[in-house]
């Protein structure tokens, strides 16, 4: 879980004064705690990342209030924290970590140089683009990867995190509820998409971040392949307004599908033990009951698509899950 170029959250640990001991804002029974424990959540990740650098504003607040450059990883950690907190951690926690980040975007400002127009980085505007790109992405690639979900349940995903919205300082009113209104929300704001000089050095950042002389073989291995199909799955205007050339949707679902079958084999508890850990952690306070898991999806007595009716799913765009994780 990685991927938000806007903010900087700071969080941390489930711990601290309130309520620390339920099953926090989304719960084992959303779609949202099935598929935030995904592995190729980190993909999508980066895909929210190209795709969040596109709007002028937004990326120009990141590039002139944070470390990004200098700090890259530790900022994707912190932004997988934060993402943990807020889906597997107590409530208490959750709110905390909401809290956290309205304070620090309260305090931040940019610059535009071209009109020397001060503006504040909490704008509901940027929040909502960074907010929309970052759901879009992780429905988009965790779908075409086979991840196994219904278009209600990724309706319902979509309203779900109308609470993570909150928490960063949106009215839940105001943000997309369903996959029709994501898309009415997309076609209104491309006009003001544009891949200017602040998405280009995030675009040349993603392709050959800095990694000290002993992880160059790995990046030239193995973050060369990740970060290229974060943006071969990107949409069509987005490759356009970057003007790099990409691989066309068939052959990007095949990787898509080949990448998460093979990070799905790794064992769900080795890869949970990985950094934040959060789901771990509510397992141990709620039970194994609570571990996420696709399959989740598909019984009648879990998530339901409509009361008392369960749909057959097909994966998204086609693909169909076959493996335990």
């Amino acid at each position: 879980m990685a991927g938000n170029l806007s903010r900087d959250t700071g969080a941390g640990p489930d711990t601290g004064p309130g309520p620390d001991t339920g099953p926090g804002l989304f719960g084992p029974a959303s779609v949202t705690w099935q598929m935030h424990g995904d592995p190729m959540m980190w993909i999508a990740g980066v895909r929210a990342l190209y795709l969040q650098a596109l709007h002028p504003r937004a990326v120009r607040a990141v590039l002139q209030n944070s470390d990004f450059r200098r700090d890259a990883w530790g900022r994707l950690l912190r932004t997988a924290d934060f993402v943990g907190t807020i889906t597997y951690g107590p409530a208490g926690a959750a709110e905390r970590a909401g809290a956290r980040v309205r304070r620090l975007h309260a305090a931040l400002t940019a610059v535009d140089p071209a009109t020397g127009e001060r503006y504040r980085i909490d704008e509901p505007e940027l929040l909502l683009w960074v907010h929309c790109a970052e759901v879009d992405s992780y429905l988009t690639v965790l779908r075409r990867s086979g991840f196994p979900l219904t278009d209600a349940q990724a309706d319902r995903y979509i309203a779900e995190q109308r609470t993570a919205a909150r928490l960063i300082g949106l009215d839940p009113a105001a943000v997309p509820a369903t996959a029709a209104q994501l898309a009415d929300y997309f076609r209104a704001v491309l006009p003001h998409l544009a891949a200017g000089p602040e998405a280009q050095e995030v675009d040349a950042f993603l392709r050959r971040p800095p990694v000290p002389p002993p992880l160059l073989p790995a990046r030239a291995l193995l973050w060369r392949r990740v970060a290229s199909l974060a943006y071969d799955a990107l949409p069509p205007y987005a490759h356009r307004l970057y003007g790099r050339p990409a691989a066309g949707p068939v052959p990007t679902r095949r990787r898509l599908v080949a990448v998460g079958a093979l990070l799905r084999c790794i064992p769900a508890r080795l890869r949970w033990r990985l950094p934040p850990g959060h789901i771990l952690r509510a397992m141990a306070r709620l039970g194994p009951g609570s571990r996420p898991s696709p399959y989740k999806l598909r019984g009648q007595t879990v998530i339901l698509d409509a009361p008392g009716r369960a749909q057959r799913n097909n994966g998204g765009d086609g693909g169909r899950w076959r493996r335990r994780g």
